[in-house]
This record gives C-alpha cells, structure tokens and sequence, in this order.
C-alpha cells in the first residue's frame, strides 16, 4: 500500500461511536416535531450523512421543517450532554499514537459542525491527535462531505498523491473521490460492506487493529 503522509479521518463512526448521542437527540428532534419516535436503533440511520439531508430523506420533510428539525436535534445534543455521549473505539487512540509516531500528518474531516467536532476530540482527549479538523459551519455551509474534505486539502496545502480518506459510510467514500482521493471503509461503524463497495472504496477493513495493519 502507498506510504500516505495524510491520512484524512471521518469523526462519528470512525474515530468514535456516537449511537446514544445522536440516536436520542434524533428522537428528541422528532418528538418535538410531532412524529411518532421509532426505537432507537432504527434511527442508526442518520450516523453519518448530514442531519437536514436525512430528515428529508427519511421523514420526508419540507426544507424549513428540516432545519427546524436540526434545531431541535442542537438543542438536546448541546443542552442535554448528547455531544459526548460518545465512546472511542477500542484501539483508536494507539493506531492514532503509532500514526503519529511515525511523522503522518492527521486530520479530521466530518459532516458534523466542526464547532462541535473539536469540543469531542478534547473531551475525549483525541485532539494531540490531530493538526486540523475540517467541519460543517452552522449556518449550513460546507455540510457535503466532499466540500469538507476539499476544505481539509486547501487549508492544510496537502498532496493529494500523498493522502487518504479513512470513514464508514458511502458519504466518506464518494467525498474522497469527488476530490481525487482513494477511501478506506471500515465495517466496525454503520456502513456495510455492500455500501463501501458500491460506493468504489479502495480497501475495506473490518476492524481498527485491521486498519492499522492496512495503514503502517
């Protein structure tokens, strides 16, 4: 495998599980919006691609009843502790160390405000980590995976020839291709192999010992 100097991460899925952070904040979201709250497993769904898209997609929300959506989704995920409600995965941070450790340049490149990303990578004590994470703005700019990974390039002047997409879902996959860069899938977050594949991943892994094997 190519000796990538950046090596691009996504955040939930990836880095972290964030299932009873975002799954109850969905469904508070949802309450507030007067729709009958499914178990919670079902909404799993919305990990990963961004939050508006998915209450459209899955809820079949006006544009406006979808934004207000994400309001209500901030306002549990913020006031009510779900932004670290959050576990790293087994493993992370030594691939992180060893990555590190070998002079890789680290980066963090998620659809989810970056506000709120970096909060989690210093709660979590993953932010030594990492020289500059790439997030989506409030107002709802730079929310599509490829802008926040073409954000990342530009600001860190990175050679593309030189790096790589790490994430779970398509959304990671189809991001990285869109700017010119092979994908990593992993299977240990909410993305199948069926939907790394099809999405065109260059690697799949399965687990985070795996990944670090792909990655030395």
């Amino acid at each position: 495998m190519n000796s990538y100097k950046y090596i691009l991460f996504d955040l939930d899925g990836t880095l972290t599980d964030p299932k009873e952070g975002i799954t109850r904040s969905v469904a508070y979201a949802l309450e507030r919006m007067g729709i009958e709250v499914p178990d919670l497993d079902e909404l799993c769904k919305f990990i990963g691609p961004p939050l508006k898209d998915s209450f459209m997609r899955f809820y079949g929300m006006s544009d406006s009843d979808a934004q207000a959506a994400v309001s209500r989704y901030r306002e549990h995920h913020f006031s009510q502790g779900g932004l670290f409600q959050n576990v790293v995965y087994d493993g992370m941070r030594e691939l992180l160390e060893s990555l590190k450790s070998q002079g890789k340049t680290l980066i963090v490149a998620t659809s989810k405000p970056q506000a709120y990303a970096v909060q989690i990578l210093e709660h979590f004590g993953l932010s030594q980590y990492f020289e500059f994470v790439s997030g989506s703005e409030f107002d709802g700019t730079r929310v599509k995976k490829a802008e926040v990974i073409a954000h990342a390039l530009k600001e860190c002047g990175i050679d593309k020839a030189r790096a790589v997409m790490v994430g779970d879902r398509s959304y990671d996959v189809v991001g990285a291709k869109s700017n010119g860069l092979p994908c990593i899938g992993v299977l240990y977050g909410y993305g199948c192999r069926e939907e790394l594949e099809e999405a065109g991943a260059d690697f799949i892994v399965a687990t985070v010992s795996e990944l670090k094997d792909l990655l030395k």
